[in-house]
């Protein structure tokens, strides 16, 4: 082969490792902990002849969506036909019994699916005595989720957003999500007008707040009791369209939650979210390399087996399923340095892990004797 065509063949497949590495890290951040709605949502499952389609077509300059029903109008514009400017098109309010199907697929969060459970049967009674002109209890939907970094609690935050707005408690059953820096200011009075537009983007919808025992962890001239009391206000003047769900470590998060007898009031459901065990965590590796196309030798997986049980005793330190995202990005780092390295490449070479892949990727020595794979 002449060299300047062999280079050219290269080129090719290094840019075709690039494009499919760089996708598959994208798609993490939302679908780690279980099935993704577009996976669910999608025709066929995903494989390496519909990445190589996608690849292609983003070349081409096609954009890829996932398909979506319809959005839903606030109204049909009366006799005419027409919408009004007042109008605002709604998403479509999901199946509930499709959202309790998602919720067991998701790996681990045992306790957490339990509690969630309730709250939707809760929930869903609640709304049927509404409908009917019952009596209702004064029902808060309001929340706070305790626990580590990397267990879930955006994810079920965002999943609540729609489960509400399925049962028609939420107009939207979108996501805000902000820590204290998109709440406070650094100046007398900006802190509340700060806070107002952050729920005024949230109304019909969840308004998550991490870490949201920074809030009153400072001094009492500290501007976040300014962002606590504004939104405390908040969520009684839109009391029938706002959720709010404050999340943080076990224990600050009760000190947040008794600096203020408003929200010791407004928050009274708890949920706590365990730490991921070893089993789970690579369990939720395997799925990432399901959706991705990656398959794992032998010596891979027993690799990985291993390092999971032992970072799964600090499971809080290493991020859980956040960790496990971290290491999947590293390994697809290595794996692409080393593809990077061979003459030629095949699709099962694109879509192979090895046990070298691992060990580089965590910080383990090469086995004794042990060969580069797939090198030739």
């Amino acid at each position: 082969m002449a060299p300047d065509k062999r280079d050219e063949i290269i080129a090719m497949q290094l840019d075709l490792i690039r494009q499919m590495t760089e996708r598959n890290i994208k798609r993490l951040s939302s679908d780690i902990w279980g099935a993704s709605q577009t996976a669910r949502t999608a025709d066929k499952p995903q494989t390496p002849e519909t990445v190589g389609q996608e690849n292609r077509a983003s070349e081409s300059g096609a954009e890829q969506k996932t398909p979506k029903e319809p959005p839903v109008k606030a109204s049909d514009g009366g006799e005419g036909g027409g919408v009004t400017e007042q109008e605002k098109e709604l998403p479509p309010r999901e199946n509930l019994e499709d959202l309790k199907t998602e919720l067991a697929e998701y790996i681990g969060l045992d306790g957490v699916k339990k509690e969630v459970t309730n709250l939707i049967n809760m929930a869903s009674v609640y709304k049927m005595r509404r409908d009917h002109g019952l009596p209702t209890a004064d029902m808060s939907l309001h929340m706070v989720f305790s626990g580590n970094p990397g267990t879930g609690k955006t994810m079920i935050a965002r999943f609540m957003a729609r489960v509400y707005h399925s049962l028609g408690l939420l107009s939207k059953g979108h996501l805000v999500e902000v820590d204290r820096s998109g709440l406070v200011a650094g100046y007398i009075g900006q802190t509340a007008i700060k806070t107002a537009k952050v729920i005024e983007e949230s109304v019909g919808g969840v308004l998550f707040i991490d870490e949201a025992y920074t809030l009153t962890s400072k001094s009492e001239n500290d501007f976040g009791f300014e962002a606590v009391d504004t939104i405390l206000k908040a969520m009684e003047d839109n009391r029938d369209d706002l959720v709010v769900i404050v999340a943080g470590y076990i224990e600050l998060m009760e000190e947040f939650v008794d600096s203020n007898p408003g929200l010791r009031s407004r928050f009274n459901k708890y949920i706590h979210f365990d730490d991921y065990t070893a089993e789970e965590m690579t369990g939720i590796f395997d799925l990432q390399c399901q959706k991705s196309c990656y398959t794992l030798t032998e010596e891979a997986k027993a690799e990985l087996v291993s390092y999971f049980a032992a970072v799964a005793e600090e499971a809080g330190e290493f991020g859980n399923a956040r960790g496990v995202r971290n290491t999947f990005e590293k390994i697809l780092t290595e794996q692409a340095n080393r593809i990077a390295e061979l003459e030629s490449v095949t699709k099962e070479i694109l879509m192979q892990i090895t046990a070298e892949d691992v060990r580089l990727a965590v910080g383990l020595p090469a086995a004794d004797g042990e060969e580069t794979e797939n090198k030739t």
